[in-house]
Formats: C-alpha cells, structure tokens, sequence
C-alpha cells in the first residue's frame, strides 16, 4: 500500500513526502491537532513532527495556530490547499486500488474475500472506513477554520 500512495503522490508532482502525507491524513482524520499529539499520532518526536510541519507551512498546506486559552500550545490545521492535495491523492489511490483488485483472477476478488480482508484490515489498523474518511475529510477545514479562538502565531492577531 505504500507503494500506492507513493505513486499516487508521483502523480501529482506535489513534492510530499510519505512522512507529510500521513501528517496530512492524521488532520483530516483527526482534525487541528498540537504539535506534540501529531508528533505522538506519527510516532516521531515533537522536534520532528515540528519540522515536518515546518516543511508544511512552507508548501502552504498546514497553518500553525494558537489559543488565546493557551498560548504555549502550537495547533497545526490542513489549509484549502492541503485539504484539496489530500482529497487528489486519496482519489488517486483508490483507483489504483481498484485497478489493482480488477487485475485480481475473478474467483480471487469475487465474494467477501478481498473485500472483507481490507475491511477487517482497516478496523485493527484503526483506520475510518472509506465514507467515514470522507466525511471527515468534508469537515476539516471547517474544524480548522471555526475556532474563534484561534490566533495567528506571528502576529498575535485573531484569524477571524
């Protein structure tokens, strides 16, 4: 499956990497998170996952955020354009899957078979099942953007 993603982000010329796509996903799939829970979340340390979302801010795919209730906390949120990559990526990937499962010999993909391993796959990987990723992934930037709360760290300003 890394192999797929891989290719799927070839495709788009969009210079990320594995370690942003899976940053980018764990936003969608689990809204602004702070640096220190994203870094958890990918199982890297808090100075990784801040220079990760570093590179981030700089193709203008995530924005850092904080609270006027705790300053001290960095938030890291998908931009429009970072929701739109991931959208083309995730659409990407699976058609390719599916290409791949029709080139599957028909007794072989037929049935429950494949479709129940990649389904059971997902729940022990505790990922969200394809429509609840979506769903998700709808709503992002709305979580990103709603929080009046939020300020821009380098001005100090409300983002709204």
């Amino acid at each position: 499956m890394v192999a797929v993603t891989a290719r799927s982000l070839a495709r788009l010329d969009s210079d990320v990497t594995l370690s942003q796509y899976r940053a980018l996903v764990s936003l969608v799939s689990l809204g602004p998170q702070r640096t220190s829970d994203l870094a958890q979340e990918l199982g890297v340390a808090t100075s990784t996952a801040t220079r990760l979302a570093d590179r981030l801010v700089g193709k203008g795919l995530v924005v850092r955020t904080q609270r006027r209730d705790d300053l001290r906390a960095t938030w890291i949120g998908l931009t429009c354009d970072g929701k739109a990559l991931l959208g083309q990526a995730m659409k990407l990937r699976r058609a390719e899957i599916r290409a791949l499962l029709r080139s599957l010999p028909t007794g072989e993909r037929n049935g429950r078979g494949v479709t129940t391993v990649l389904n059971a796959f997902a729940e022990v990987a505790n990922e969200p099942t394809e429509e609840d990723w979506w769903n998700r992934w709808q709503r992002c930037d709305q979580s990103a953007s709603s929080h009046e709360s939020l300020v821009d760290p380098q001005r100090g300003k409300a983002l709204r």
